[in-house]
């Protein structure tokens, strides 16, 4: 029996908790109605993954890459600590605290992203932390991690430098702890029983050694962090030269904005006067209008009764002539 696909594992188990039954209960029922209930029955046994686990799922599920390097951080890390190799887990334990950080980072930004997260401020990062620093010392905790299928957070067991050094005491790569390796005895004392190890000794070494792994990464972090200032206060030089290229930009086409506001509130003015000079020509000329249509009427009647006159007058000397 196939089951269900790892895309529509992976999908579900990059919903957010507070959605992952709702999405996985639809796709339960949309395999009972294709007809597979082996399918149906290993959804329906999939449980919600809490925050922090979804979290580093999601990082899992969106940036493999990322969580196959911390895996492969993490053998190197257990096969150093198997070998007891002093310097090799110093060079390593510094690269596992960037490795979570970084990917804590990632983290940050990929709830970002996702529209149904948590807000930023109550995002569990603290245990999303523990959680990838758990899995450089438990391997059924990294195999869930890598598989994007995390239930829960994990807790830290306990590696490396964080929070005290929990191995021997290494010196060099001889690959034999402090306390079990044999007193070297002068020659002269050969022959007599060994001396036992002093073991406040070899816990005084083993404190000196974090002392100086600490101090080292302490400088480590001040050398970065001042680079990080330099850089940051050269992006602050260049931003503040940028702000005042774009004040006096700004202020220019102002200066331009307002003389085309002051033109343009001009030909406004202007527009207002030519628009009352109008109105008062169309009343001069609607008035001549009406006077010479009454100009033009009267004209006409008073032609009318010339006319009228002279046939009158017309008619009168006619019959003056006949009567002569």
């Amino acid at each position: 029996m196939p089951g269900p696909s790892t895309e529509l594992v992976q999908q579900l188990y990059r919903t957010p908790p507070d959605r992952f039954v709702a999405a996985r209960d639809a796709a339960v029922a949309e395999a009972r109605r294709a007809g597979d209930p082996g399918t149906a029955r290993q959804l329906a046994r999939l449980r919600r993954p809490t925050v922090a686990a979804w979290l580093v799922n999601l990082l899992a599920i969106t940036r493999p890459e990322l969580v196959a390097d911390l895996v492969q951080l993490a053998d190197a890390l257990r096969t150093a600590q198997r070998e007891l190799r002093g310097p090799r887990l110093r060079e390593l334990s510094a690269q596992r605290r960037a490795v979570v950080g970084a990917l804590v980072a990632e983290v940050r930004k990929l709830a970002a992203a996702e529209p149904d997260a948590p807000p930023a401020g109550r995002l569990p990062l603290a245990e999303v932390e523990s959680t990838l620093n758990a899995a450089f010392s438990d391997v059924d905790v990294a195999e869930q991690v890598r598989a994007g299928r995390l239930l829960r957070a994990a807790s830290y067991a306990g590696f490396g430098e964080v929070p005290r050094p929990q191995l021997r005491l290494v010196t060099g790569d001889e690959g034999e702890p402090e306390e079990e390796r044999p007193a070297r005895r002068p020659a002269a004392q050969r022959g007599r029983p060994e001396a036992t190890p002093r073991p406040d000794r070899a816990a005084e070494r083993a404190e000196q050694a974090a002392r100086r792994a600490a101090r080292a990464e302490r400088a480590r972090q001040r050398r970065a962090l001042d680079r990080e200032l330099d850089k940051a206060r050269a992006d602050q030089q260049r931003a503040e030269a940028e702000l005042t290229e774009a004040v006096g930009q700004e202020r220019d086409e102002a200066a331009v904005l307002d003389g085309i506001e002051a033109e343009l509130a001009e030909l406004e003015r202007r527009r207002a006067v030519a628009e009352q000079d109008l109105s008062r020509a169309k009343l001069a000329r609607r008035a001549a209008e009406r006077a010479a249509t009454v100009a033009r009427r009267r004209a006409g009647e008073v032609e009318a009764a010339v006319e009228a006159l002279a046939a009158e007058e017309g008619d009168a000397d006619a019959g003056d002539g006949a009567a002569d």
